[in-house]
């Protein structure tokens, strides 16, 4: 039983551990967000709500960049920085996409808004995996 439970973590380890990294990386962003917003920032005010958004989405951006090359990804580029704005700007294609599916969705398709937002988190989920796998940390391209 525990063979075959090793051998199936080490087949998916870079899954399973996307999505421990995942967890870690939404509990650490809105607990950035909610820091902010029981400190120095108040919600209800919207300029300041567009902060919290913002400081909320880079936290999550640069804890996720760290903790995909490393633990996930293991990349050995040279080019951080290069590998850091490509990954942040697939977290701006998918945060796009979470957008549009939303308005599409909820306002076009009339579906309750959080079926909606679970289809969308899994969407933007795979989405940040593939562009992750596939466009930053792909190690021919290294």
């Amino acid at each position: 039983m525990i063979e075959k439970l090793k051998a199936l973590y080490v087949k998916y380890e870079e899954i399973i551990v996307y999505l421990i990294v995942g967890v870690l990386n939404t509990i650490v962003s809105w607990a950035a967000w909610y820091l902010c917003a029981f400190t120095i920032l108040d919600a209800q005010i919207v300029w300041q709500n567009a902060v919290l958004s913002a400081i909320q989405w880079v936290v999550g951006v640069v804890f996720g960049y760290v903790m995909n090359r490393k633990y996930v990804f293991k990349s050995k580029n040279p080019r951080i920085m290069k590998e850091f704005l490509e990954f942040s700007g697939g977290r701006v294609s998918t945060w796009i996409l979470d957008t549009v599916m939303m308005i599409l969705l909820v306002n076009i398709l009339s579906v309750n808004e959080y079926v909606s937002k679970i289809i969308v988190a899994v969407l933007v989920m795979i989405g940040n995996y593939l562009i992750s796998k596939f466009l930053v940390f792909n190690k021919k391209k290294d």
